[in-house]
């Protein structure tokens, strides 16, 4: 007996030994941050569309410290992170320092949704980021407190930079940009004409959707109004960013921050489309859509934030997105 456990013993390191010895080699990570319902076959989130197309069938593994799984799939991988700075941080970090996959070689795509700021961004715009920011480090003041009366309401603490602003591989972003900026992407008749309605028959409102090079500003509180799109602005011209304010969001300055600590953030890819805008419109208030009693969600197909444009922004973005996958998984990157 005392031989056979000794045996058992010495086969499970040798197994455990040969594992770690050669991990699984990923080539790309797909980093959406949730899924609506299933992985595949209903209504699609930020996952589906990839997951459908690269790993469905693959391999599928837990992951210590996640409440989400891995799959994989001939080299591609897509892990959901979970909503939110820390779920993403918190995800990423587990999965980078699990010793069964080498990231060593890999792209990472952060991809998902986002809102859009004015004049820049309409509804079903597909964005290339270049740069990040953390919309909650610095100071914040309420704009009633304010004694000079500007719609400014942060101040820069460069206690926080080194976490609070990531500037992108630009020329990983300049390459993917060109790959893509020709990509056919839709927008709805019915969100065509909230656009128009909403912002008055205004000609940047009246475009339609496009691939685009932007600045992502990163909150844990899913804001709006045009007091906090002017902190999103001040914020992209104070620490110099080099495309405009497009977007906000609330995942991508942690993944910037978690891939940086690793030394992989020069390997970071991030698209993003729109689902919103970044201010009220038509009349609705911060009552109306956050009350306890409001039910309804950006997918809704009468949402008073979105109209109808949900789906067909996560169509947006995997026809952008996939031209980068394919490229990876035929070598052609």
């Amino acid at each position: 007996m005392r031989k056979l456990i000794a045996f058992l013993l010495m086969a499970i390191a040798i197994v455990s030994a040969a594992a770690a010895a050669d991990p699984i080699a990923i080539d790309a990570l797909i980093l959406p941050k949730f899924e609506n319902g299933e992985m595949s076959g209903d209504f699609p989130g930020e996952a589906q569309y990839y997951h459908e197309a690269y790993t469905e069938g693959g391999e599928v593994y837990d992951v210590a410290g996640s409440a989400n799984k891995l799959y994989v799939k001939d080299g591609i991988a897509l892990f959901v992170t979970g909503m939110g700075k820390v779920n993403t941080a918190v995800s990423l970090t587990s999965l980078l320092m699990d010793d069964r996959f080498d990231f060593s070689d890999a792209y990472f795509l952060g991809t998902g949704c986002a809102g859009s700021s004015t004049e820049y961004s309409v509804m079903g715009d597909v964005f290339i980021i270049t740069a990040t920011i953390d919309y909650d480090l610095g100071h914040h003041a309420d704009p009633r407190e304010m004694a000079s009366g500007t719609a400014e309401t942060w101040f820069h603490d460069s206690g926080y930079d080194d976490a609070s602003y990531k500037l992108l591989n630009q020329d990983l972003a300049e390459k993917v940009y060109q790959m893509t900026k020709d990509v056919e992407i839709e927008t709805t008749e019915k969100t065509a004409a909230f656009m128009a309605a909403a912002f008055d028959s205004a000609e940047w409102a009246l475009r339609s959707p496009m691939v685009l090079k932007g600045t992502t500003v990163t909150g844990d509180n899913y804001w709006k109004g045009y007091y906090d799109e002017a902190n999103a602005r001040l914020m992209t011209e104070t620490y110099g960013a080099p495309d405009p304010y497009a977007l906000s969001e609330m995942e991508d300055n942690a993944i910037a921050v978690t891939l940086d600590r690793f030394g992989l953030l020069d390997r970071l890819i991030i698209i993003r489309d729109s689902v919103n805008m970044d201010v009220f419109m038509l009349g609705a208030t911060p009552e109306s859509l956050w009350d306890p009693a409001y039910e309804a969600s950006l997918s809704d197909e009468d949402s008073v934030e979105a109209a109808d444009i949900f789906a067909t922004a996560m169509e947006n973005n995997f026809k952008v997105g996939s031209v980068v996958i394919d490229a990876i998984k035929t070598g052609t990157f």
